[in-house]
């Protein structure tokens, strides 16, 4: 097989396993609310329990089976992803990644707000404002199921098989694009292509710490705590601005 083939390839099955993901979690997911539902549970009416089923189902339930599956068809064990306990050097890793995220999105924001362009929000966001003990629920699962879940599929995963064919750093804005490109699926209103940019950029921040701890602890802690962060400053928001 060719170089080129082989890129392709590579960047063919990372779609598809991305994808797929998304598409096994979110059946998944109907199939739960509808036997829910049958009991007289319905979920439309509690958006706090439904959105934390819906984490639990995805980053958890389905992140974590195709993980094992994907291995297996590789004939690969845990160590393709590299994990182990944090070091020094990678809680050092961790805190510097998590700054770095946050002066990221601190300064992209105000170039998009100088620029006047308007971005899409999360789904999240908005359920959040009408039940706001949706970011509580959500800061715990950041560190327990959001941040180990995505990270294992798209820097574990995909930004590994594409290292196989690729240059890291081309892995890294690879893994990026695809990790940016799915969350169009939980965007509302306009401006998603700005939202994408900017999920974009800091998943590079992410991609690159796993690159140079080979450590996939470090990115998973990262992400854990800028999403609970953000959820936390979220909740406050709200609570004041509802207190007001």
């Amino acid at each position: 097989m060719t170089n080129v083939r082989r890129q392709l390839r590579a960047v063919g099955v990372t779609l598809g396993v991305a994808l797929g993901s998304f598409v096994i979690g979110a059946i998944l997911l109907l199939l739960v609310s509808q036997s829910l539902s049958a009991v007289g549970i319905s979920l439309l009416d509690r958006p706090a329990l439904r959105l934390g089923l819906s984490t639990v189902l995805l980053q958890g339930v389905t992140f974590g089976g195709v993980a094992l599956v994907y291995l297996r068809t590789r004939d690969s064990g845990l160590e393709f992803i590299g994990l182990r306990v944090p070091t020094r050097r990678d809680i050092a890793w961790v805190v510097g990644g998590f700054i770095a995220l946050l002066v990221a999105v601190r300064v992209l924001s105000a170039v998009i707000a100088y620029l006047g362009f308007d971005h899409a929000s999360n789904q999240i966001i908005e359920i959040g404002r009408q039940e706001p003990t949706v970011f509580l629920v959500l800061i715990p699962l950041s560190f327990l199921l959001v941040g180990p879940g995505e990270e294992l599929l798209f820097r574990g995963l995909i930004q590994g098989t594409l290292r196989e064919s690729f240059h890291p750093a081309r892995a890294i804005v690879l893994a990026s694009l695809i990790f940016a490109m799915v969350h169009v699926f939980s965007l509302q209103g306009s401006g998603k292509l700005v939202y994408i940019g900017l999920v974009f950029t800091l998943s590079l921040v992410l991609g690159a710490a796993y690159e140079l701890t080979d450590n996939l602890a470090v990115p998973a802690l990262i992400h854990g705590a800028y999403n609970a962060v953000q959820f936390g400053l979220a909740y406050y928001t709200v609570t004041q601005g509802t207190a007001l």
